[in-house]
């Protein structure tokens, strides 16, 4: 069987090949990186397993994308200009279509939902 390029890279490192991005790597909670997704891990990490104890990671799973939902579409940020990361992202899609692959106003919460 001929050995086909890019065969045992994750999907996400093809697909910035084929893009023409550069995909890099950094350590994480070095003094390099940005601090965001530390942040984040934090604050997720306090609000779940730091406050509370699950008894399946089901339970877990199940209280952490609530707690998603209510920060995606009710935490209003500074860095966001007072915006939720939702509103944002809706904003971002009026001033460029062109850059999504889908209509982000679709997962606004409501009724249905």
């Amino acid at each position: 069987m001929p050995h086909q390029p890019g065969a045992g890279r994750h999907i996400f490192g093809r697909v910035c090949d084929e893009h023409g991005i550069e995909h890099r790597f950094t350590k994480p909670a070095h003094p390099w990186t940005n601090g965001q997704v530390e942040r984040m891990n934090r604050t997720l990490k306090e609000a779940t397993v730091l406050r509370y104890h699950y008894q399946t990671s089901a339970q877990l799973n199940e209280h952490l994308q609530a707690f998603l939902l209510a920060y995606n579409h009710a935490k209003r940020l500074k860095t966001l200009h007072g915006l939720t990361p939702h509103e944002f992202v809706c904003v971002q899609h009026q001033k460029n279509p062109a850059i999504f692959t889908q209509n982000p106003t679709q997962f606004t919460l409501g009724l249905y939902n």
